[in-house]
């Protein structure tokens, strides 16, 4: 493939305009695939709250990701690192779902560390500790079964009641 043959944004930039499937793994041109987020998404950290839920409680965890990615880009620069490592765990889920233990188990765990630097009072009512605790607990899972089964829906990413 040339660099002619890429697909490209109207800016002219490449963008992968393939379908995915549920983990986000490109397939081939004209199979249907699942609904992407569009790259253009915008979410206020609410909305991409409980969206990022609903598609984790669905099994989208590449999707999550892609939504929590959106927020980062547009939160503000004292909340920037928590929207990223909220991102990072969902895409670490999302690497196990593919069966890469290892790659998900140091996404997991990076993740894990940027969400936990927020404790107790990390803004929009994210469970910052049990998120941390959940990308931690995962990632030694990983270490010890690579084998093991991921369960999106276990991550809780907001404290009950948290998001409005």
């Amino acid at each position: 493939m040339n660099a002619g043959d890429r697909d490209r944004n109207p800016e002219g930039r490449a963008q992968n305009q393939r379908p995915r499937d549920r983990y986000g793994r490109p397939l081939p041109h004209g199979v249907a695939g699942v609904p992407r987020v569009p790259d253009d998404a915008t979410f206020t950290p609410q909305e991409g709250l409980r969206e990022a839920q609903r598609l984790l409680d669905t099994n989208y965890a590449f999707h999550a990701h892609e939504v929590l990615e959106a927020v980062w880009k547009d939160a503000p620069e004292g909340e920037r690192e928590l929207w990223r490592g909220l991102a990072q765990v969902a895409v670490g889920l999302t690497h196990a779902q593919r069966g890469n233990p290892q790659g998900a188990a140091r996404l997991l765990r990076r993740g894990a560390d940027r969400v936990a630097a927020y404790g107790i009072n990390a803004p929009h009512g994210v469970d910052a500790v049990g998120v941390a605790a959940h990308g931690r607990a995962m990632a030694e899972r990983l270490d010890t079964d690579p084998a093991a089964e991921v369960d999106p829906a276990a991550l809780r990413l907001a404290l009950p009641g948290g998001v409005g």
